[in-house]
């Protein structure tokens, strides 16, 4: 009888814990997720790109601080994309999902003359994403084919380092309830995750290479790290 009764409290409780990390995101912790290093008025500016689409359901805007001009780090989101510079994140999740990234730890120049138009593979078989807004070096927006999400990036010089502020306008108005909840429990989180990766991996290649040259390595000489 006691056992059946400890079991019975520890199903309660687990279903207690359960209900509430839903209610904590929602009420505590989204957001800081939806902002993460974003300061009040860079979250509230408007960047190039946010006309694309304006009755975006889900917006984040999340920022970093880089230690080196908007020069240095402009080629490294220029080569961005499936089969060519990666996404600079956590490239054994993305391939999980077959998407063939592998970040790049040197300028491609291969792929540094993009231009308006051009479209960036999001992996092989899927979705494209379309080149919209292209002010180099202060401003870089793609859209996706169905034009349901755009990405923004925006560098802002700021003494002699810049802010790197990356947002994404999602449409999630035709989403069903329940999918839509799903959406903000797992999804926002996990592009935090992502993002976050990616923001410090544009930030330790630019500071390390500087203004780099086309090919240059990440990888430090000998006795110089």
């Amino acid at each position: 009888m006691a056992t059946m009764s400890a079991k019975r409290t520890l199903a309660i409780g687990a279903g207690f814990a359960t209900a509430l990390v839903p209610v904590a995101y929602l009420a505590f912790l989204r957001h800081g997720c939806l902002t993460w290093g974003a300061r009040p008025d860079e979250a509230a500016r408007t960047l190039p790109g946010d006309e694309l689409l304006p009755g975006a359901g889900l917006v984040t805007t999340r920022a970093i601080t880089i230690d080196a001009p908007p020069e240095a780090i402009w080629p490294w989101l220029a080569q961005m994309g499936s089969g060519r510079g990666g996404a600079y994140t956590y490239d054994w999740i993305e391939n999980l999902f077959g998407l063939d990234m592998h970040s790049a730890d040197t300028i491609l120049p291969q792929y540094e003359d993009i231009q308006v138009g051009d479209e960036l593979p999001l992996g092989p078989g899927r979705a494209v994403m379309r080149v919209e807004v292209l002010d180099p070096p202060r401003a870089f927006a793609i859209r996706i084919a169905d034009q349901n999400w755009t990405w923004i990036f925006a560098l802002v010089p700021e003494g002699g380092s810049t802010r790197l502020i990356s947002r994404n306008r999602i449409a999630t108005t035709a989403m069903a309830p329940a999918s839509r909840l799903l959406y903000t429990l797992l999804m926002e989180p996990g592009s935090l995750v992502m993002e976050r990766k990616m923001l410090l991996g544009i930030k330790q290649r630019a500071e390390r290479l500087g203004l780099p040259q086309p090919g240059q390595s990440l990888t430090a000489p000998a006795g110089a790290r």
